[in-house]
C-alpha cells in the first residue's frame, strides 16, 4: 500500500531520541529523501557522517541526534533536487568545520556555500540534496540536527504560519526570521519568486512528531490547514498515527505520533 512507502519506525536508540515536545505537543521528527539511488545517500549519511542505520524495507533510516533521515528508492526519478523547492536545504551542527569539510571533500562533493570565517558550508549531496553544516565546538555529540531552511517570497508571513500551526516560538537566525520548535528550527530564506512544492523532488517532505495527533489534526482542519493525507492509524506498524499537511507555499509536512517511543 502507498502509505507503507512513506512511514518509518525506529528502535530505542539514543541517536533516535527526539526532543521533548513543546506545550502544543510538537517536536522535530524527520526529513524524507525519495531518490533514485539511496545507496549513494546512505554512503554519505552513514559511512561518512556516522549516522546509525536501521533497515526497514522498503526504507532505510539513518539516525542522528534530534532527527531521523529517511531514505526511500523513488519509483520514478525525482523531478529535481532541494534547491528551487520550498525546502532549500536542511542543516546540522558539527563539532569541527575543518573535519567535516575534509570528509566531504574526500567524497568530491560540490559546496554551494563555503564560509570559512563563519565555519559554515552547504554541501550538494547526490541528486541535488543540499545539506548545511555549521561548527559548534561545544556540541556534546559529533553532529546534531539544527534547522530546515524554507524559501518563500514572504518570510515573515510564512514564519507566522509555522508559529501558529506548530506553537513555535518566533525568533531569528542571523538575518533570517525563524520558528523555533523543540529539536531544531525552521528558518525562512527570501526567494525572488515562488519556489516549487517539495512533493516529487529528492527531498520530498519534512516531518514533525505530535502528541495526540488525532485531536491536533481536528484543530488544524478547523483552522483551514490543507491536508495532503488525512489522519489515519496504521495497525500493521504498531498503531503509528500519521497525517500529511501542506504549508502555504507547498512544503509537504508529515505529522506522526509514535516515533517518540522508539
Amino acid at each position: 500500500m502507498r502509505w507503507l512507502c512513506l512511514i518509518v519506525l525506529s528502535t530505542g536508540s539514543a541517536l533516535a531520541q527526539l526532543a521533548a515536545p513543546n506545550a502544543a505537543g510538537v517536536s522535530v521528527g524527520h526529513v524524507h529523501l525519495v531518490v533514485a539511488d539511496p545507496e549513494a545517500q546512505k554512503k554519505l549519511f552513514v559511512d561518512v557522517l556516522g549516522g546509525e542505520l536501521k533497515s526497514l524495507p522498503p526504507l532505510e533510516l539513518v539516525r542522528f541526534p534530534g532527527i531521523l533521515v529517511v531514505l526511500q528508492k523513488a519509483r520514478t526519478a525525482p523531478t529535481e533536487g532541494s534547491d528551487g523547492s520550498t525546502v532549500n536545504h536542511f542543516g546540522f551542527l558539527v563539532k569541527s568545520y575543518a573535519d567535516i569539510k575534509a570528509k566531504l571533500s574526500a567524497e568530491h562533493l560540490e559546496f554551494s556555500m563555503d564560509n570559512e570565517k563563519n565555519k559554515q558550508l552547504i554541501a550538494v549531496f547526490p541528486e541535488k540534496v543540499r545539506v548545511e553544516f555549521t561548527e559548534d565546538p561545544n556540541l556534546k555529540t559529533p553532529m546534531a540536527f539544527h534547522h530546515f531552511h524554507v524559501a518563500t517570497t514572504d518570510q515573515e508571513g510564512l514564519r507566522d504560519w509555522y508559529v501558529k500551526t506548530f506553537a513555535a516560538t518566533a525568533g531569528k537566525r542571523g538575518n533570517f526570521p525563524a520558528a523555533m520548535i523543540p529539536g531544531g528550527e525552521v528558518d525562512f530564506l527570501k526567494a525572488a519568486s515562488a519556489p516549487a512544492p517539495t512533493k516529487g523532488r529528492s527531498l520530498d517532505h519534512i516531518g514533525f512528531e505530535v502528541v495526540n495527533l488525532e485531536a491536533y489534526c481536528k484543530k488544524l482542519q478547523a483552522d483551514g490547514v490543507t491536508f495532503d493525507t488525512t489522519f489515519r492509524v496504521i495497525p500493521q506498524l504498531n498503531g503509528l498515527k500519521i497525517a500529511y499537511i501542506l504549508d502555504p507555499v507547498g512544503t509537504r509536512i508529515e505529522l506522526t505520533e509514535g516515533f517518540a517511543q522508539y
